[in-house]
């Protein structure tokens, strides 16, 4: 199609001087539809070219790779035309336009005109078209991975690597509905292929053979055009981008897409491993033309040729998100020997695993969500459920460093097939480990115990505590959660007050109010508040007639409602606890190891320095360990008291080497920094949608750790507990993991993997805006 001719500019002008003077062909020019500007034309006698206009960006190198693709497919003799390159009168490929007139630069190159119909104005497919189509592909792919250049390594806005960085054009779509399929359709490629991308094979593609650039006379794919897009990427993208177009107008686009897989497979045998990202690449590449279509609406809403695929890939996305990842991936994959999947999928149906759950194990286990969800494997900050659906996950801090970080399982299983054994003997690890660990620390926390669970360490942690005063009376915060034993369930308010709990403290646990700055007595997040809290410990020490042993807390409550405690509410606090003898315990299992941003502990923002301290969940990354780490005094008591501290596998080798893994990740990923950066942006973006949302009574947190509490009045404060579980379930509906917590479970708990990115922070915000709105 050739759009009518229009009155020439002056650019058309300058380019028909520069033919004259730089080719000796003078002619008739009209632009060609697509995005940039490209002319046909028309010599008297009826020859045919087609000029192409370099972008800005577009240096010399770019255009003598896009030659050398071009000479080198044409001389694998595949029987395909192609838009071989026009030299000028010197024998350049790249013509400039005189400066000397003092006109405006322009600067491109002359291609010959390829005839033939595109695959779009072909019309309807039949099978053969599409065998010949995956044939050609197969070819092509082939050929152009012989092409080395040191251009191929370039990057542009339709490298589809990069296609996140268009999830920022988004909100330049006008339909929520709209808006909402996009960010599933970004949330399944960035889950679903970006991260196993780099593992593939990479090799140069011509990266654009869409319905209008691939060419076919009588049933049979006879030339390509446009090669300006060329760039190394992962071979299977050429496949995938071909894909996204020519099944636009199929009626059954998996049978279809399987035919042209089963050829080109046959040519250039794929990989499982490019099968299983090929259905996200191909939804990707859509969602990449859809967000550069709501960008160039903005510029120029009336230029059609803009938007000739637009009409077509939505109603594709809308189909194609409602197909599962692993049924899209087995029926385009089901005309070769390969098997996707078949080391992630869940073998047990989903319904029948819940039945033996349900048999084997008490109600009192529960599951998440109102639709349980079955897991079959995790990568970074992504879960995947037995159908390969995606699942950003943003609550679960045990992953501290993402699912199954490879340098953390290289770790561990390194060293399980060369020791593992007990703290009984002498092994490096466990004097480096520890070593490195204190390093973290103030300097008075020295002497390391390791176990294997935050409860054993916080039972440790108060056996320390009694040992070295003799005492058992314990402060606890109100909310407090420190465990699931017998003793940590005592001194854990969040279960004993809560559903099933006794309703009162034991007679030597004694609660100290929550330094909630948002529902508590004392409002605001300044040091007023802070101290104001602290003495309120003061005053419920002062009204203990026994010795007290200590006070234990977390440095930010998590189950209490993912609370910031006011400036110097730790700092008052322990100075009355002292005060009296006792010993100053933090929990910081929930936020330790960098997640606060600013700092690699969290009681490090109050600038305290504990007696003891408890680490647990991130410090393995998912394997089960935990650590106390006390002064040497603390040490030194518990040791006169004659008892032997032992834990078959606390500190064992394996459990060292996994945390000297998880430290050198911390360090060499920058991931406290980054939970900063991505915490704020997270924070700042759901403060954002407070107005819009009613039901958002406050957004707080540092770093990556962050609370939304939802109340029905914001004077009132009541807890918008129901909604709270609604939200949750909406947002596991559209890909989003969280979870509820707080003394009246009525507050969004994120702590995700530290590893999650900018962009999914913005995508968290969209959904949550989203999913709001239906609650």
């Amino acid at each position: 199609m050739i759009v009518d001719q229009q009155q020439f500019s002056e650019k058309e002008n300058i380019l028909t001087r520069l033919l004259a003077d730089e080719y000796g062909i003078h002619g008739t020019l009209s632009k060609l539809p697509g995005h940039n500007d490209n002319f046909l034309i028309i010599q008297p006698d009826g020859k045919r070219y087609v000029y192409k206009l370099a972008n800005v960006d577009e240096s010399t190198d770019f255009l003598e790779l896009e030659q050398l693709a071009v000479e080198t497919l044409a001389s694998a003799d595949l029987g395909l035309n192609l838009p071989l390159h026009v030299r000028t009168k010197k024998g350049m490929i790249e013509s400039v336009s005189s400066a000397l007139r003092g006109e405006p630069t322009i600067q491109g190159r002359l291609l010959e005109f390829i005839d033939g119909k595109t695959w779009f104005e072909a019309g309807a497919v039949k099978e053969g078209q599409r065998l010949d189509l995956g044939r050609r592909l197969a070819q092509i792919t082939s050929v152009l991975a012989t092409v080395n250049h040191p251009a191929i390594q370039r990057s542009h806005r339709w490298d589809l690597t990069k296609a996140s960085v268009l999830h920022k054009n988004v909100k330049l779509v006008k339909s929520a509905s709209r808006r909402a399929l996009l960010e599933q359709t970004f949330l399944r490629y960035n889950a679903g292929a970006l991260p196993f991308l780099d593992a593939l094979p990479h090799s140069l593609i011509h990266n654009d053979l869409n319905d209008e650039n691939l060419l076919v006379t009588k049933g049979r794919v006879s030339g390509i055009l446009d090669f300006g897009d060329c760039l190394s990427n992962p071979t299977i993208c050429e496949l995938a981008i071909a894909l996204a177009y020519v099944l636009l107008d199929e009626p059954d686009p998996f049978t279809a897409g399987a035919q042209i897989i089963t050829s080109y497979h046959e040519l250039r045998p794929l990989q499982v491993g490019e099968l299983e990202v090929l259905f996200p690449l191909i939804c990707g590449r859509l969602a990449v033309s859809l967000t550069v279509a709501a960008e160039h609406r903005l510029i120029d809403p009336d230029r059609s040729e803009w938007f000739v695929t637009e009409d077509r890939a939505w109603k594709a996305l809308e189909y194609y998100m409602t197909v599962d990842p692993l049924t899209a991936a087995q029926q385009l994959a089901s005309g070769t020997d390969l098997n996707v999947f078949s080391d992630h999928s869940g073998d047990i149906p989903h319904e029948e695993l819940l039945k033996q759950r349900q048999f084997h194990f008490s109600n009192a286990l529960s599951l998440s969500y109102d639709e349980p969800l079955t897991f079959v494997r995790g990568n970074a900050q992504f879960l995947y459920d037995d159908r390969q659906r995606p699942y950003l996950d943003l609550y679960n801090n045990v992953c501290h460093v993402g699912h199954c970080h490879p340098r953390v399982a290289a770790a561990g299983y390194e060293q399980m097939q060369r020791l593992n054994t007990n703290t009984r003997y002498l092994y490096h690890g466990l004097t480096e480990y520890a070593q490195r660990l204190c390093k973290t620390l103030p300097s008075d926390l020295q002497f390391c115990f390791f176990v294997n669970s935050g409860t054993e360490a916080n039972e440790l942690a108060l056996r320390l505590a009694q040992v070295h005063t003799g005492q058992k009376d314990l402060l606890v915060m109100d909310g407090a959660y420190h465990g699931h034993t017998t003793t940590m369930i005592d001194i854990s308010p969040y279960k004993f007050m809560g559903k099933g709990g006794s309703g009162h403290p034991k007679e030597w646990v004694h609660m100290v109010p929550i330094p909630d700055g948002y529902r508590g007595p004392f409002k605001g997040q300044d040091r007023e508040a802070g101290v104001a809290y602290g003495n309120e410990v003061g005053r419920i020490v002062s009204s203990i007639e026994r010795p007290i042993a200590g006070f234990i807390a977390e440095s930010l409550p998590s189950c209490g409602g993912q609370i910031i405690p006011p400036v110097g509410y730790l700092e008052t606090a322990f100075r009355h606890v002292r005060a009296v003898g006792g010993v100053c315990i933090v929990d910081e299992v929930p936020v330790g190891f960098g997640r606060v941003g600013t700092h690699f502990w969290g009681f490090e923002l109050q600038d305290v320095v504990p007696d003891i301290v408890v680490m647990g969940k991130p410090i393995g990354n998912g394997h089960p360990m935990a650590a106390v780490v006390t002064t040497p005094e603390i040490a030194d008591s518990f040791a006169a008291s004659g008892m032997e501290f032992f834990a078959t596998f606390g500190g064992n080798p394996v459990s060292c080497a996994i945390g000297m893994a998880v430290l050198d990740v911390i360090r060499d990923e920058n991931l406290q920094e980054h939970a900063l950066n991505v915490g704020t942006l997270l924070k700042d973006g759901l403060r954002g949608i407070m107005d819009k949302h009613s039901l958002i009574g406050d957004v707080r947190g540092v770093g990556l750790f962050i609370g939304v509490e939802l109340v029905r009045n914001h004077k009132t404060l009541e807890p918008a507990t129901e909604e709270a579980t609604a939200l949750i379930n909406g947002l596991r509906q559209r890909g989003v993991l969280t979870s509820t917590d707080g003394l009246y479970g009525n507050v969004i708990k994120i702590k995700p993997p530290l590893v999650i990115t900018k962009t999914d922070a913005e995508m968290a915000i969209t959904i949550f805006d989203d999913a709001l709105s239906q609650v």
